[in-house]
C-alpha cells in the first residue's frame, strides 16, 4: 500500500517534475485532441501541475500521478467551456452540453493509463497550414515537452523569438480548426517527413546529454526512440520510418561508451566497443535490413547505414572509413544538409584527403556555420592535420566557445594542445 504520509516539500516537487517529464506529452496530446486547442490544453495541464504542487504535500502523491493530472486537467477544460458559453450568449446551451459530453465521455481508462494520442498531435503539427519552419519546434514543445529555451538553443534561434512564434502558431491551429488525426493515405506522404524530422530533432537534443544532466537528455532520447518505434508500427510500409528507428537505435547504442572515467568525453573512434549496447545495435540492424527490403531509399536509411558502418567495428576491430566516406558522398549529393556536409568533410580527412575536406567546408555559407559547433571542431582538426596551425588555433577557440558541454570543451583543449 502506498505511504500517504505527508512527504517533504522537496520530495513533492520532485514527484511533480517526474510526473510532468514522464506524462506531459501524453496528457497534452490527449487533452488537445479533445478540445482542438493546444494553448487551452497547455493551460489546463499547467493548472493541474500547480494543483499537484499545492495538494500532494497534504494528500500524498497519488498511486497513479498521470491519472490524477488527467482528471484535474479535464475538469479545467470543462470549466473553460462553461465559462466561454456564459460569456457568449449566442452559443446555445446544447453546444455546451455536447462539448461537455465529448470531454467526459472520452474519459481515459485511468487504471490503464492515458490512451496514446501523441502521433495524432504530431501530424496536426505537420499540417500544411502550419508554417514549415515551425512544425519541428511545435512538435518538440507540445509532444515532447521541450521549453522555448531548449528549442532555441538546439535550433540556434533566440528563445524569445521561438516563444512568440509558438504562441502564434498554436492560435492559428485553434482558429483554423486544424484536426488532430492521422492523415489519409493521399496526405500521408506530404506530412510524414516533417514528423520524422521532428522526432530526429528531439533525439539530437538529448543525444549528448552528460551524466550530470540528471538523465534528462537520456530520457528525451528515449522518448524519441519510442516515438520512432511507434511510427514503424503504425506505418509498416514506410521505409524511412524504419530508417529513422535504425538510426536512433544505432546512435543510442554508443551512449554508455561516450564518457570515460570522471566523465571524460570519448569520440566514437576511441570508444570501447565492449561498452556499446549490443541489443540496441541488433535492433537497429534489423530495422535497417527491413527498410532496405522495401526499396524506398531515403535520407534516414543512408544515415543509419553510416552508423551501421561504425557499429561494425565491434565485430571487425577496425572502422571502414572509406565506406563511410562513400556513404556520406551519397548523402550530400541526394540529401544535402549542414550536418551531412560536415560529416563528409570529416570522413575525407579520415581517408587522407584533408584538402578535399577543407574544400567542402569552405563551400558552406559563412552565416549558416557561424554558430555550428561541429563545423568548427572538424575544421580545426582538418587545419591542424594540414599543418595550418594559426588557423587551426582560431577554429579550436571557436569550437571550444560554442561547446556547452564541459567535457567536450576539455577534450577540444587537449586536441588543441596536441596541434
Amino acid at each position: 500500500m502506498t505511504d500517504r504520509r505527508r512527504p517533504p516539500s522537496d520530495d513533492v516537487a520532485e514527484q511533480v517534475e517526474l510526473a510532468a517529464r514522464e506524462s506531459y506529452g501524453r496528457l497534452l496530446a490527449w487533452l488537445a485532441s479533445r478540445c482542438g486547442d493546444i494553448a487551452t490544453a497547455e493551460d489546463a495541464l499547467a493548472d493541474a501541475l500547480v494543483d499537484a504542487v499545492r495538494r500532494w504535500p497534504d494528500s500524498g502523491v497519488p498511486d497513479n500521478p498521470e491519472a490524477w493530472l488527467l482528471t484535474v486537467s479535464r475538469r479545467r477544460l470543462v470549466d473553460r467551456v462553461r465559462r466561454d458559453v456564459r460569456q457568449d450568449e449566442i452559443v446555445a446551451a446544447a453546444s455546451l452540453r455536447l462539448q461537455q459530453e465529448a470531454l467526459e465521455a472520452a474519459e481515459a481508462p485511468l487504471g490503464g493509463g492515458v490512451p496514446e494520442r501523441r502521433l495524432e498531435l504530431l501530424f496536426a503539427c505537420a499540417h500544411p497550414d502550419v508554417p514549415e519552419t515551425m512544425r519541428t519546434p511545435l512538435m518538440l514543445q507540445t509532444v515532447l515537452g521541450l521549453t522555448a529555451d531548449q528549442i532555441g538553443s538546439a535550433m540556434i534561434v533566440a528563445p524569445a523569438t521561438i516563444g512568440q512564434r509558438l504562441v502564434r502558431v498554436k492560435r492559428r491551429i485553434a482558429d483554423e480548426g486544424i484536426p488532430f488525426r492521422i492523415p489519409e493515405d493521399d496526405e500521408l506522404a506530404e506530412r510524414v517527413g516533417h514528423v520524422l524530422d521532428a522526432v530526429y530533432a528531439a533525439y539530437l537534443t538529448g543525444w549528448d546529454g552528460a551524466p550530470e544532466d540528471g538523465g534528462v537528455g537520456q530520457g528525451l532520447a528515449g522518448e524519441a526512440i519510442w516515438l520512432a518505434g511507434l511510427l514503424v508500427r503504425l506505418l509498416p510500409d514506410l521505409a524511412e520510418a524504419k530508417g529513422l528507428y535504425a538510426l536512433l537505435c544505432l546512435s543510442e547504442s554508443r551512449r554508455p561508451a561516450r564518457r570515460g572515467p570522471a566523465g571524460r568525453y570519448v569520440p566514437v573512434d576511441e570508444q570501447d566497443t565492449d561498452r556499446w549496447d549490443h541489443d540496441m545495435i541488433i535492433s537497429g540492424e534489423q530495422a535497417l535490413w527491413l527498410a532496405a527490403r522495401l526499396r524506398q531509399p531515403g535520407r534516414y536509411q543512408i544515415e543509419a547505414a553510416i552508423q551501421s558502418l561504425h557499429a561494425h567495428r565491434a565485430r571487425s576491430g577496425v572502422t571502414d572509413w572509406a565506406a563511410i566516406r562513400d556513404a556520406y558522398a551519397v548523402l550530400v549529393e541526394q540529401y544535402p544538409t549542414l550536418g551531412a556536409a560536415v560529416g563528409y568533410a570529416a570522413s575525407l580527412g579520415r581517408t587522407d584527403r584533408v584538402t578535399d575536406g577543407l574544400a567542402v567546408l569552405d563551400e558552406l555559407d559563412p552565416d549558416t556555420v557561424d554558430r555550428h559547433q561541429p563545423y568548427w571542431a572538424v575544421r580545426a582538426w582538418l587545419l591542424a592535420s594540414a599543418e595550418r596551425g594559426v588557423e587551426a588555433d582560431v577554429a579550436y577557440e571557436r569550437a571550444i566557445g560554442l561547446s556547452s558541454d564541459p567535457a567536450v570543451r576539455s577534450w577540444l583543449r587537449d586536441r588543441r594542445g596536441l596541434g
